[in-house]
């Protein structure tokens, strides 16, 4: 195994170190931003454990494709080191483009997906209106008639 492809191969286990902290922290943050009672608290020991298996997977993928899967002692090494970088320098950049993808992308298509959920309801709210304003009479009708079967009954 050449020189290069050992480096790289370095620098791809650093990378999936980093990948890995990342992907931790995403749960970790959607753990925390979730309520008391939610599911997804609930749960959150299988997601890490989930979020885990995935790292592992995607990281046994990578050393996969670099240099057909062989293993080697400086790989967790590697990856710790991946993942304390991103503790120490890509944690904020990370973060910071997260919060930008949320204000840029997600909140607006959440926005218009509540809004035409809402135009929706409204719409539906306002055609039971009508037809409880048109079935009115009915009611009316409904309600005299059955007062008067019924006190008949009585007596």
């Amino acid at each position: 195994m050449s020189l290069s492809v050992q480096f790289l191969s370095l620098l791809a286990m650093i990378g999936t170190g980093i990948g890995a902290g990342a992907s931790m922290d995403l749960i970790g943050t959607g753990i925390d931003a979730a309520g008391k009672r939610s599911i997804i608290r609930k749960y959150a020991v299988l997601l890490e454990v989930i979020g885990w298996i995935i790292v592992g997977c995607a990281s046994f993928y990578i050393l996969f494709l670099v240099r057909d899967g062989a293993w080697r002692m400086y790989d967790p090494v590697a990856q710790i080191c991946g993942m304390l970088l991103y503790a120490s320098i890509f944690h904020r950049p990370f973060r910071f483009f997260g919060r930008l993808l949320n204000m840029l992308l997600i909140k607006p298509v959440w926005f218009v997906i509540l809004f035409i959920i809402r135009v929706i309801s409204g719409i539906f709210r306002l055609l039971f209106k009508i037809l409880l304003f048109l079935l009115k009479p009915f009611f009316y009708l409904y309600d005299i008639i059955y007062e008067s079967l019924f006190k008949n009954s009585e007596k």
